[in-house]
This record gives C-alpha cells, structure tokens and sequence, in this order.
C-alpha cells in the first residue's frame, strides 16, 4: 500500500487516483497526525508526504519516522521547491523530492524506484 498524506482533497484524491491507475494499492490521508496514528498497523511500503501540512510539517514526519525506525522509502513532494529545503530532506533519507504540479508519471517512477531499491 502507498500512503498519501496531503492536506489538499482534491491533490490527494489525484495523487490515489494517479498511483492506482498505475498498478499500486493506495490510501490517501488528510493530516500528519492521521498517518503517523496508523502505519505501524498497516505499514505502507512507500510515503508519498506533503512538506506543508497544517498540523506536523512533512519534514517533522519525516524525522519522526526516522527517529521509529520506519524503513519504509518516503517521497517528499511540495509547491514551495526550495533547494535547501530539497538538501534537507534528502539528508534525512527522503528518497526523492518532487515539486507539485506533479508529472503523474514522474510520480509512478519515484514511487516504481522507491519501491525496487533503488534510487
């Protein structure tokens, strides 16, 4: 399963669509807080995070699910690119930073390479 976690309905009904028609089981949700309360029960086997979230930055969730020990590849995708931002996420081991508007297929090959290993 690929977690979707946007803020935006209409970006995350898009993101679940675009990945399901690809081939992957998807489940999107609307807050941080929502996520981080339940991928320990149904651990996703990709992230799809949105830096700008109302109640937790993406970034934040992305350390705390470091600091977990989840092992699961994270796909950072944001409106507001900024080149530090990327370095940063990166460094805590994002597998890979995309800026919105999002390529669906861009979006199926991050989450296709995430998923083989490989980055």
């Amino acid at each position: 399963m690929i977690a979707v976690v946007d803020d935006e309905e209409s970006v995350r009904s898009a993101l679940v669509r675009v990945l399901s028609a690809g081939g992957f089981a998807a489940r999107g949700f609307a807050t941080a807080r929502e996520f981080l309360n339940s991928w320990q029960l149904d651990r996703p086997s990709c992230l799809v995070l949105d830096l700008q979230l109302p109640d937790i930055s993406g970034m934040e969730v992305q350390i705390a699910l470091k600091v977990a020990g989840a092992e699961f590849p994270i796909i950072v995708v944001t409106a507001q690119d900024s080149s530090s931002v990327r370095k940063e996420c990166l460094r805590q081991g994002a597998t890979a930073y995309l800026s919105k508007p999002l390529d669906p297929r861009e979006l199926l090959r991050a989450v296709a390479l995430a998923i083989s290993g490989s980055r």
